[in-house]
Formats: structure tokens, sequence, C-alpha cells
């Protein structure tokens, strides 16, 4: 069964117990493998912190995974003794690109088919769509490591909007017109929940889904 959850923030109180739903077990004996990876360029990684604290709030394990430290073999291994897969924030296009020097795109689709969960926050809800090029639009991620192929890992046929407030309707309208595929908006308490086919905005706001 295909789980993902795509988010803005990670797990606050207004879409925790959607996800607690996605658990086939008791929290206490759930295991997260935490990727921090995309907040390296990052000066304050206040957020990789506040993540930590919420997953340890619901009473999770984790094990933190550096993809710069990693490779498709020792991926393999780790993630398969984990039940959560737990892509945090940063720059997009700094995380895409270690996503694939480590190999984890070449193993994350696998892992997701057997049951693992895919949890994403901001860059790492971004990353599992068709493309990551709405990371960069508006004031966005810049392109600090000149990424010519903007593909996404097509876990999902959408691509995820994070942090959207009212002043990116008008640009994220323009921009959902030149691309081929829709686009989820979601403010900081939303998340995206998956579950094989089915697709669904949960949290407290507008439910933005363009088509």
């Amino acid at each position: 069964m295909k789980k993902l959850f795509l988010t803005s923030t990670g797990l606050p109180k207004e879409t925790r117990n959607y996800f607690l739903k996605l658990l086939d077990k008791d929290p206490k004996i759930t295991t997260v493998a935490f990727i921090p990876t995309a907040a390296d360029p990052e000066e304050d990684k206040w957020f990789v912190n506040s993540a930590i604290d919420e997953i340890l709030e619901i009473g999770m394990k984790i094990v933190e995974l550096d993809l710069k430290k990693e490779n498709k073999e020792s991926l393999n291994s780790k993630l398969a003794n984990c039940d959560v897969i737990y892509v945090n924030g940063g720059n997009t296009f700094y995380l895409m690109d270690w996503v694939r020097k480590s190999g984890f795109d070449q193993v994350i689709t696998k892992l997701i088919n057997e049951g693992k969960i895919y949890v994403g926050v901001s860059a790492g809800s971004i990353i599992p769509g068709p493309n990551i090029e709405v990371a960069g639009w508006g004031d966005g991620d810049k392109n600090i490591v000149n990424l010519t192929d903007f593909k996404g890992l097509n876990l999902v046929n959408f691509a995820v909007s994070p942090h959207f407030v009212e002043s990116d309707r008008k640009l994220l309208l323009q921009m959902s017109k030149k691309v081929d595929y829709p686009i989820a908006a979601l403010n900081n308490l939303q998340a995206v929940m998956i579950v094989n086919e089915k697709i669904e905005i949960v949290g407290s706001g507008e439910k933005i889904f363009l088509i």
C-alpha cells in the first residue's frame, strides 16, 4: 500500500491525527528514518530541531540519515529497518542533487511500494512530484547547485507548493497554466495525504488543488 504525507511544516497538531492513521502500529514501536540533508545550506536550522521534537513528542524513535554519507546499498539496508521515511525541508535543489548522488532516487519507489510511509516537509514534499521547478517560483529556493534536470521522483503525479499565503495566489495561478501537472498549494497547517490512488488535502484552511 502506497502511503505519503506531504506537508509544509511537518506534523503540527492540525494534521497530526491524519498522519497517525497511516501508521500500522503503535508510535512507540515505530522507527523514523529522519533525513535533514536539505537544511545543510541554511544558516538557521531551527526547523530541523522542531521536526525532531515533533517526532519525539509523538513517541516515535529516530534514526538520522545524512544522504551525503550514504549510498544505494547502505540506504536500502538502513531504510528497510524503518517504518517511516521523513525527508525534512531546506533547499530543494540541493536536496535533489544529493537524492541522486546518494542513490536515494533508485531505492525510494520500491520502499514506498513495500509499505514504508513517506513524510515530506517543504523541500521534502516537492521532490516526490513530477518536477521540482515549483521550488524556484517567486521568492522560492535558489538553485545553488546549478541543477539542470528538474525531474522529480514521480512518486505522485502532482506538485506541492508549500507555505502558501494569499499573496502567492496570482503567481501560482499563472504558473499552473504553464505546466502539465496539477499543483497542491499547502499553507503551514495543511498536508496532502496519499493512500494508494486517493489524494486528500487535510488540516486547516482553504483546500487549493490546481488542475
